[in-house]
């Protein structure tokens, strides 16, 4: 059996579950504490995640590599092949690796909003730690950005002209492909700022991959 460990409020986690879940294969997802390092120490790795093991054991956790080798690893439905060539994810990394440092912003005062630290008094205090560490504000000084920073990667990422992109094609290359379940899993946060809206086209884009996979990302949502 394989199996994904997974942390709801990641989005990286995201992808892969619903790259599985398309793929129609039988897999065990495993959400992870924020604070369950034992896990880990079992697999003999260090704390990252998503986290594949596949049906021979081995376990792989060289994301997102890994979900372009995916049709190799776990089988079912392809994903890549025939899908998806080398060279449009690239270009999909590439501009994945520019918005980072937007989307991490972004996501930040939207990370309470999922079970696994919304529903955890120590989590969420110490995600609220983290967030002050790493961004150098507070989580309410971040939700108050929301709005610069999400007008920046809408510039960045041309998201009207994503949109009707989306709407013509249906999916990234006109067929799903992790393509699809990273570009989902990724934007998908973004519907949780208070008073943000993504295009309709991308909001209705994630409706349709959610449907096309069979698992939808905001299972693991305190509201649910």
């Amino acid at each position: 059996m394989i199996t994904a460990y997974h942390q709801w409020s990641v989005p990286e986690s995201q992808r892969l579950r619903l790259a599985l879940a398309a793929k129609g294969v039988d897999f065990e997802a495993v959400a992870v504490a924020p604070d369950d390092d034992a896990t880990f120490f079992d697999l003999g790795i260090a704390r990252t995640l998503p986290v594949l093991v596949d049906d021979q054991g081995t376990v792989h956790t060289d994301f997102p590599a890994t979900l372009f080798e995916l049709d190799g690893i776990a089988g079912g439905e392809p994903l890549v092949e025939g899908a998806i060539d080398q060279g449009a994810w690239d270009a999909l990394l590439d501009w994945r690796e520019q918005a980072e440092p937007l989307l991490q912003r972004l996501y930040a005062p939207v990370v309470p909003a999922f079970r696994d630290v919304g529903d955890d008094d120590a989590a969420f205090e110490a995600w609220k730690r983290e967030a002050e560490h790493r961004f150098g504000m507070g989580l309410e000084a971040l939700a108050n950005d929301r709005y610069a920073a999400y007008e920046q990667f809408a510039t960045l990422s041309r998201l009207p002209e994503l949109g009707r992109y989306l709407e013509q094609r249906r999916f990234y290359t006109g067929t799903l492909s992790v393509a699809d379940c990273l570009l989902a899993a990724d934007l998908a946060p973004l519907q949780q700022l208070d008073g943000v809206s993504l295009p309709v086209s991308i909001m209705y884009y994630i409706q349709r991959v959610e449907a096309a996979c069979g698992a939808a990302t905001a299972d693991g949502l305190l509201a649910a």
